[in-house]
């Protein structure tokens, strides 16, 4: 992971001819985290890229929810959120 995270490219930036993916997470009663990424040709080679991550606390009322309802949340905030990169493109959850 340390490797990973020294080398370049750690983020990379978005080919719009090309789908992107979503991946989220919900932790309950701790926080929403996503991460926008995309398999480009990185180094010569087919690669899946980070584009960008996010995240963010549950408010004391969130913080309630059930698992189901926490992975519910973070579906809506996040491409909500990163909808610059999202609003008319194909991508994947």
């Amino acid at each position: 992971m340390k490797h990973e995270l020294t080398n370049a490219p750690v983020l990379i930036l978005p080919d719009f001819e090309l789908p992107l993916k979503l991946y989220i997470d919900a932790a309950c009663r701790q926080g929403l985290v996503a991460a926008l990424h995309q398999r480009q040709i990185l180094d010569g080679e087919p690669r899946e890229g980070v584009i960008c991550y996010i995240s963010r606390e549950l408010k004391d009322s969130e913080g309630r929810y059930g698992a189901t309802q926490t992975e519910c949340l973070c579906l809506v905030w996040a491409p909500e959120k990163l909808n610059y990169y999202l609003e008319g493109e194909v991508f994947e959850v």
